[in-house]
C-alpha cells in the first residue's frame, strides 16, 4: 500500500494527466463539432462522426494508460470474449461510484462501439459540452410526464417520435447505449430509504431502458449486462486515481433482446408489468453475482 504522501503525489499527477488529456481531445472534438454543424451533408456527417468517435476513444485510451502507470489496479474481467464492434448494444450496469464510468470505459473501449448515453434534451444547451454530445451522436430525448400528457393529449407519442428521429443515424452505424438502471449511485442510506429488496443493489428503474429500446425500434438487439465489484469497498474518485484501489472485478453477460420487450411502456400496463418482471429477474441474478463475488473475496 502506498504511503499517504505517495498517494497525494500520485493522485495529483493522475488528476493533471486526466485534465490535460481531456483538454487535449476536447479541442479537436469541438472543432469537428462546429464543422459538423456547418456541413450537413450525409457523407461529410458520417466521416466527421467517425473522426469524433475516434477522438473520444483515444481520450479513453490515454485515461487507461494513466491508470496503468499510476496505481495500476488489477481489473479482472470475465465475459467480454463474444463482444463486437459491429453490433448494436444496450449496456446496463450496477452503479456505486463515479469510478464505475472509468472502469466501464476502460473495459469496453475497443470491444464494442463507443458508449452513448441518452440525454435529456435540455442538456444540449450546456456550453461546449452540449455541442460535443450532439456531435458525438449522443441521442437527446424529450420525456413528457403523465400530468403534462393529461393536459395535452395531442402530444402523446411525440416524445418517442422525437427520440426515434434522433436515433435514425444509428440505422447503419453500430452503437452502444449505456443505462444505469438504478438511476443513482448505491449508498447504504439510499438502500435503506427505498427499502430495497436486494442486498447489494437499489431497486431497478425499468422505464429508461424501455423508452430507449422503443426509440431504437428494435435495433438494440443484444443486452450487455455488467456487474462491477470492488473487493476493498466502494472507492471514491480520489482513491482510484491515487493508487489506493488494488483490485476490481467485472463480470459481463450478454442476452438477446426479444421483440417482446419493445413496446409502449407508459400506456400499456400489461407490457409494463412484463418488462419490469424481466428487469427484476436480471437484478436478482446480479444481486446473487455480487454476493458470490463478496463471499469469494472473504475466502481469499
Amino acid at each position: 500500500m502506498l504511503s499517504i504522501f505517495t498517494q497525494k503525489v500520485a493522485g495529483a499527477i493522475a488528476f493533471l494527466c486526466y485534465l490535460f488529456n481531456t483538454i487535449f481531445w476536447l479541442i479537436p472534438i469541438l472543432i469537428l463539432s462546429f464543422l459538423k454543424t456547418l456541413l450537413p451533408f450525409s457523407a461529410t456527417q458520417k466521416a466527421l462522426s467517425q473522426l469524433l468517435d475516434g477522438c473520444a476513444s483515444n481520450w479513453i485510451l490515454v485515461n487507461g494508460l494513466t491508470q496503468k502507470l499510476i496505481g495500476n489496479p488489477d481489473i479482472q474481467v470475465n465475459g467480454i470474449e463474444e463482444l463486437s464492434l459491429n453490433k448494436w448494444y444496450m449496456v446496463i450496469s450496477n452503479h456505486q461510484t463515479w469510478v464505475d464510468i472509468l472502469v466501464l470505459q476502460r473495459v469496453l473501449n475497443g470491444k464494442i462501439p463507443f458508449l452513448k448515453f441518452f440525454l435529456k434534451k435540455e442538456l444540449i444547451f450546456v456550453p461546449f459540452l452540449g455541442l460535443a454530445w450532439w456531435a458525438l451522436d449522443f441521442p437527446f430525448m424529450k420525456r413528457y410526464s403523465k400530468q403534462f400528457l393529461a393536459k395535452n393529449p395531442h402530444m402523446r407519442g411525440k416524445d418517442i417520435e422525437t427520440t426515434k428521429k434522433a436515433c435514425a443515424k444509428f440505422k447503419h452505424k453500430p452503437v452502444s447505449v449505456m443505462n444505469f438502471v438504478e438511476g443513482t449511485r448505491f449508498t447504504q442510506h439510499k438502500h435503506t430509504q427505498q427499502a430495497s429488496t436486494f442486498n447489494h443493489l437499489l431497486k431497478p428503474k425499468a422505464g429508461g431502458i424501455a423508452f430507449a429500446l422503443d426509440a431504437m425500434n428494435g435495433q438494440l438487439d443484444t443486452l450487455v449486462n455488467v456487474t462491477i465489484y470492488y473487493p476493498q469497498g466502494i472507492p471514491t474518485f480520489w482513491q482510484f486515481i491515487s493508487g489506493q484501489v488494488q483490485q476490481i472485478q467485472v463480470q459481463v453477460t450478454t442476452h438477446d433482446i426479444s421483440s417482446d420487450y419493445i413496446g409502449d411502456y407508459l400506456n400499456d400496463k400489461a407490457f409494463q408489468a412484463e418488462f419490469q418482471q424481466w428487469i427484476n429477474a436480471l437484478w436478482v441474478n446480479k444481486d446473487q453475482a455480487l454476493a458470490q463475488l463478496k463471499q469469494a473475496s472473504l475466502n481469499d
